[in-house]
């Protein structure tokens, strides 16, 4: 009996034997286990409806976006010349009627404060009474006139009543014109509305954006009381380097962002480009114009600039960057299959430009092929 359990027990481990000698001689199908490590688009992800909201998940598709070569530039907004004056007077006074703040509108040809000083007065007193002395030196400069021709009168008279008359006459129009400047008007002056203050008036309509003086204080003529800008004409007044310039032409488009506020874009389009070189920091200058001319509202003259002139534009299909994830040398997207199934999928990207990223293998997937493309990073990773 124990000889039979001894032959069982041997028979059983030579069939072992036999079985672990086959597997080991078996081939290992290498091929099918590194692409079952290796081929990280068979990972799928699901996720519940809960994950998804609290996640603030969001889907996308491929979409063509425009993808710009662009030169940086800095500036300022401004205005003309022309739309921008500094109020003084002609003549000196003491400043009354000074209603105006910094900020508020004015018209052309509004009063925007009075002037008074005791001059004022001589000057349209002065000019009455040239008013009534040529009336006087007219008549007997052309009765001297008459008389002359008929050699009743002699030279010496005429040349007398010529030469007041022409004397009197050049102050008349001088003393008109003075009055003209002061905003007196020397039609309507008679000795019964003299008066002793004189009203400055609005050169241009606009705003008012700075007001030196105050009420009471004595304004000379080199003084500035005022500055008047005009908003209707705003520009852009842009710095470019040298080296930039050859890409640089009229036409072109600038997208140009306040420093205060990086998400507002302002649009222009450039005017002119200043034909010469500053010497010191070899800067060109450039003139563009805002497209919406509702800009102009939020905007003041000197507000600091920075933009982008658009030199080419190319359109390519591209994701939020938000939807490629980064790890170590490749770049990876989650694709939706059903639900809220997600697949890991590699990419191949291009160039990355205001928030997209160019996909170059589009051809891998379908135009309605949807995208995890907020919050792809941390599912990855996980």
């Amino acid at each position: 009996m124990m000889s039979k359990n001894l032959s069982t027990i041997k028979l059983t481990r030579l069939l072992a034997l036999l079985l672990i000698n086959q597997i080991s001689c078996t081939p290992k199908n290498t091929t099918n286990t590194e692409v079952d490590t290796q081929n990280t688009d068979t990972e799928s992800i699901v996720l519940s409806e809960s994950q998804f909201s609290a996640g603030q998940l969001e889907l996308g598709k491929i979409t063509l976006q425009e993808f710009n070569t662009v030169v940086k530039a800095n500036g300022v907004f401004d205005v003309p010349p022309e739309n921008k004056t500094m109020v003084s007077t002609y003549f000196a006074g003491y400043i009354k009627n000074l209603t105006l703040l910094v900020g508020e509108a004015v018209t052309k040809g509004q009063v925007l404060f009075t002037l008074e000083n005791p001059d004022y007065v001589l000057a349209q007193q002065n000019y009455l009474e040239a008013k009534g002395r040529l009336s006087y030196l007219k008549s007997d400069y052309e009765r001297q006139k008459t008389l002359m021709e008929a050699d009743v009168t002699s030279q010496k008279n005429f040349l007398k009543a010529e030469s007041d008359y022409l004397v009197t006459q050049a102050q008349y129009q001088s003393l008109k014109k003075q009055l003209e400047l002061m905003n007196i008007d020397p039609n309507t002056l008679s000795p019964q509305n003299i008066r002793a203050t004189i009203s400055v008036r609005s050169p241009l309509t606009g705003f008012v954006t700075s007001i030196p003086v105050t009420q009471g204080m004595f304004l000379n003529p080199s003084d500035v009381a005022m500055t008047i800008t005009n908003m209707a004409d705003m520009h852009l007044e842009l710095k470019i380097f040298e080296k930039d310039l050859p890409y640089i032409k009229a036409g072109q488009v600038i997208k140009a962002k306040l420093q205060s506020d990086s998400k507002k874009i302002f649009m222009g389009e450039i005017h002119f480009v200043n034909k010469a070189i500053n010497a010191i920091d070899r800067s060109v200058e450039i003139h563009g114009d805002l497209v919406n001319p509702e800009d102009v509202k939020l905007l003041t003259p000197g507000m600091y600039i920075e933009a982008e002139i658009i030199t080419d534009t190319h359109i390519y299909p591209a994701l939020p960057i938000e939807a490629i994830s980064n790890i170590e040398t490749d770049y990876y997207v989650l694709v939706k299959e059903s639900g809220q199934a997600f697949r890991k999928r590699l990419v191949q990207i291009g160039i990355t430009k205001d928030g997209y990223t160019q996909i170059l293998n589009t051809s891998d997937f379908d135009t309605e092929t949807e995208f995890l493309t907020k919050g792809v990073f941390n599912l990855i990773v996980e």
